[in-house]
């Protein structure tokens, strides 16, 4: 009769923890930073990339734990026989020792490596695509003591869709190893976006290189350069900042398409909209360097 009422409150706090979740724009931006190194992950050790991404959101608060900022370790994997740098936090016992990671995308190969001890053996009989028999098999192999364990993960893999990575066939190589930066005791807090085979972030208020560079894991005065500004130049909220140096000219979509200047727009502003570097923007329109931008003006931009 005990057994029975505890299973019937088990099922109860499932279903609860199943209806109060609701999406949240701090777990998705987590997912957009972190999704090509799941992918990389379960191509390399087929571990399904929902589990990896839904194991991280769920352990690391999407990546706001202190364990996480402190020390890149996005899955609570505890010392155990590590060698590496540690970090001491109350947990299971007072003052646990936990691995620190130089960077999170060595976090999310440990992981891996983890999960390839023979406990877990019986899970890599399941297809990568049963994200479901693997978040049931965790529990089941004791990878956490929380009974609602495998509910959360499906529960997160669901409202996030995060089974469509499953089927993925192939990554993103510099997303998979500049989403992981360094970012250690910096929690990653701009998305990463992509124009004209380049990769972008969107300033926001109180930036600076320096501490961009600390997040996206690129020397700060190579951010200048590839945005052709001084390496002290204050940054405003919503200014294009370009990860990797400018082409010298826009994407082929934009061929016989041309740029009709508005109100307010510069050269530089302009070359920062199609990732373009102004000195060959300059030169696609045939310029002379004192040119200034007139409203209604159509440049060139391939």
């Amino acid at each position: 009769m005990i057994r029975t009422i505890y299973t019937v409150i088990i099922l109860l706090c499932a279903i609860h923890s199943s209806a109060q979740i609701k999406w949240n724009s701090t777990y998705q931006a987590y997912i957009d930073r972190y999704k090509d190194i799941a992918i990389e992950q379960m191509l390399t050790h087929k571990i399904p990339a929902s589990i990896t991404l839904a194991q991280g959101l769920l352990e690391s608060g999407a990546g706001r734990s202190t364990l996480s900022t402190q020390g890149n370790n996005h899955f609570g994997i505890k010392c155990h026989d590590w060698t590496g740098r540690k970090l001491y936090k109350d947990d299971d016992e007072k003052n646990d020792c936990f691995r620190v990671y130089s960077n999170v995308r060595e976090s999310y190969e440990d992981h891996s490596r983890f999960l390839k001890k023979p406990r877990y053996d019986r899970l890599f009989t399941l297809s990568t695509q049963d994200y479901k028999g693997w978040a049931k098999g965790l529990k089941a192999c004791g990878y956490a003591t929380s009974p609602t364990y495998a509910q959360q993960l499906i529960n997160i893999i669901e409202l996030y869709q995060l089974h469509k990575y499953d089927k993925a066939t192939s990554f993103d190589k510099y997303l998979a190893e500049h989403s992981g930066a360094n970012t250690s005791g910096h929690t990653p807090t701009h998305k990463i976006e992509y124009c004209n085979k380049n990769y972008y972030i969107v300033a926001k208020h109180g930036d600076t290189f320096k501490s961009l560079s600390k997040e996206v894991g690129v020397k700060y005065s190579k951010l200048a350069k590839y945005n052709e500004l001084s390496k002290n130049a204050e940054l405003s909220d919503g200014d294009i900042i370009y990860l990797l140096k400018k082409r010298t000219k826009a994407d082929k979509s934009f061929k016989n398409k041309p740029h009709i200047i508005k109100a307010g727009e510069s050269m530089y502003s302009i070359s920062q909209t199609y990732g373009i570097r102004v000195k060959n923007l300059y030169k696609l329109n045939h310029l002379d360097p004192d040119y200034s931008p007139k409203v209604g003006d159509k440049l060139r931009v391939y």
